[in-house]
């Protein structure tokens, strides 16, 4: 980073600005903005006393130079006020979450993590991954660090304890055991191969085993094993081997193992040349269920425990904290922190930093995985980079390109037409960033590419000059278009309508017989070239040009799914929302409803015989 003020204006301006608000601020807790010219969120922050703690920014000798710079760009101050510290740390998390400002400490993978439910409502309790908004009558187990943690969890628990996995309305349709019952994943209730009171059997010791009593439901199974096998029950004895194996599986991949924690986070920081790096291990009833790395940004100028508190009130908004959390460092404020917490999750939340013993073991452990994580993130780091200036080269760039945006459509014969952008940096693939645009099929003859792709470039640099005039950071530097020469001229003829001749764009076409490898590039500025098939640099733009076909694809898919659904039964007189999810829930998909006779269709609340009739007659 640059680490000289520009010329054109030192910090005499916001400094003024920051000190004329100091004489307004009142000595409470609260939390304090400073925003910029163009009313964006600069620097966030709270405070135990907001006089005290702004008045700092007022004597720059003792502030670091990108202090400086955030203090000379600032032309408004704003402030809350609240009624303790752990109410401002909490809206200071969420304000940076929701703003993003370029001077705080920010974490850019916040998402929820998934679960494990089990929604006790149903007579034949179903299994499955959760992500989002908690039911009321369902028991949950997690966080797991991963989607591929949980669903390696998930079948491992079908294998040993043979509860379904399906929804509901697969389970009403049944007629005949799925393949997860052919597989030994599933004990079949849908056609009744199981009875209620052996799968609630099994349902109790899965929750036993998931709520950490594993070792008793290993020993029960075994004890049922020995008994089975005295009875010449065979082949009974073997379902209950395999069973046994299968906890013993999920029990092994378990990467920590502690009996010193039941419920806890176990977080610790790694700060190298000026990068950092965090590493999380869940644990929950006696077991690990994944960890993650996290690598904040703008956080080379704090001290470790100053990091670890930003990203702790970041990660519990959307992640309900355990009852405790062990860390490597101190944070500067850890009752606050610990009240914070207590308000998120309305319980007891202990912050613990422990110097000794099995605590402290895995504190060290967590701390060596960050530091493996960081390393490993630099190496990928540099790879990217060398990508990135191979581009810049083949491309005839000034400079690598910050941010890559790739194009492409999807359609079936003109129907349900999709437009799709994915973005890329430096980081990885933007997929916050990513946007689709629903094309107008009216517009189009039978599969148009090219006007669905004037339409899409259009929108979105049209849409782009008027809300991002300056050309910041959200304009890209490169452009990538999955196409051939004809699209080529589709795009130049896009970007001399809107005025647009300082973005680089190229046209990927597939080579002869569609092969990877054999791609031939069309740009504006030089005649079609391949390059070398095994050129690092091809495989990068193959991974671009994949990553927006296979989004593209799913756009495609997911609002001809919504049209299917919707168009069929939208045009019955007489069926509204709430009958037509009461038809959807009852057969589980239109084919069925098309398939059921009136009588049955009548079976549904607030379905008539008549209304049934007219129901078949608009599907038929």
């Amino acid at each position: 980073m640059d680490e000289t003020l520009p010329p054109s204006r030192g910090p005499a301006h916001g400094l003024a600005i920051i000190a004329a608000e100091v004489e307004k601020l009142p000595v409470t807790p609260g939390v304090y903005r400073m925003l910029g010219e163009d009313g964006k969120y600069l620097y966030v922050g709270k405070a135990r006393n907001l006089k005290k703690r702004v008045v700092n920014y007022t004597q720059l000798n003792r502030l670091s130079v990108r202090i400086q710079r955030m203090v000379m760009a600032t032309v408004k101050m704003e402030y809350t006020v609240t009624q303790t510290e752990a109410e401002a740390l909490l809206l200071e998390a969420n304000l940076i979450k929701q703003h993003q400002p370029r001077y705080n400490i920010l974490l850019k993978d916040d998402k929820s993590y998934p679960y494990l439910e089990i929604d006790l409502t149903h007579e034949y309790p179903r299994i499955a991954k959760h992500r989002g908004v908690k039911k009321k009558h369902a028991r949950y187990f997690g966080p797991f660090a991963s989607a591929a943690d949980v669903n390696s969890a998930l079948v491992s628990l079908q294998k040993s304890f043979l509860l379904r996995p399906c929804a509901d309305t697969v389970f009403r349709n049944r007629i005949r055991p799925c393949m997860e019952y052919q597989i030994k994943r599933c004990s079949a209730p849908c056609v009744r191969k199981i009875s209620k009171e052996e799968y609630a059997e099994l349902l109790e010791e899965a929750m036993k085993f998931l709520s950490g009593k594993s070792q008793e439901v290993q020993q029960v199974l075994a004890e049922q094993m020995r008994q089975a096998s005295e009875r010449m029950q065979y082949e009974k004895a073997a379902s209950l081997r395999d069973r046994i194996r299968a906890l013993t599986q999920v029990q092994a991949k378990q990467y920590v193992e502690s009996s010193a924690v039941k419920d806890a986070d176990v977080v610790g920081v790694y700060h190298e040349g000026g990068q950092v790096a965090i590493q999380v291990f869940f644990f929950r009833a006696g077991q690990a269920l994944g960890h993650r790395a996290f690598f904040p940004q703008h956080a080379e100028e704090y001290q470790e425990g100053e990091v670890l508190e930003a990203f702790l009130g970041r990660f519990y908004q959307t992640n309900p904290p355990p009852a405790l959390v062990l860390l490597s460092h101190q944070v500067p404020e850890r009752e606050v922190l610990e009240a914070a917490l207590r308000l998120v999750s309305e319980r007891k939340v202990s912050v613990e930093t422990p110097a000794r013993g099995e605590k402290q073991k895995l504190v060290q452990v967590a701390v060596m995985n960050a530091r493996e994580a960081l390393e490993r993130k630099r190496t990928e780091d540099a790879s990217t980079q060398m990508l990135l200036k191979g581009l810049a080269k083949l491309f005839d760039l000034d400079t690598p390109p910050q941010r890559i945006e790739v194009y492409d459509n999807s359609h079936i014969m003109g129907k349900h037409p999709v437009g799709a952008m994915v973005v890329a940096t430096a980081e990885g693939f933007q997929k916050n960033s990513y946007r689709r645009f629903t094309v107008d099929a009216g517009s189009l003859t039978g599969g148009d590419d090219y006007a669905m792709l004037k339409e899409t470039l259009t929108r979105r640099f049209a849409r782009l000059k008027t809300e991002h005039p300056e050309r910041d950071a959200n304009w890209p530097d490169l452009v990538l278009i999955d196409g051939g020469a004809a699209h080529l001229t589709v795009a130049e003829g896009v970007f001399a309508d809107l005025g647009i001749n300082d973005i680089v764009f190229v046209c990927i076409a597939k080579g002869p017989d569609r092969n990877a490898g054999r791609e031939v590039f069309h740009m504006s500025t030089k005649s079609p070239f391949q390059l070398p098939v095994n050129d690092p640099v091809l495989f990068y733009l193959q991974r671009l040009r994949d990553e927006a076909h296979r989004f593209a694809i799913f756009s495609h898919r997911d609002k001809r799914s919504r049209a299917i659904k919707q168009s069929l039964l939208d045009g019955v007189e007489g069926i509204g929302p709430t009958r037509k999810r009461a038809l959807l829930s009852h057969f589980g998909s239109v084919d069925a409803i098309r398939k059921a006779s009136p009588e049955d269709i009548a079976k549904v609340p607030g379905i008539s015989l008549k209304l049934a009739e007219q129901i078949l007659g608009q599907l038929k």
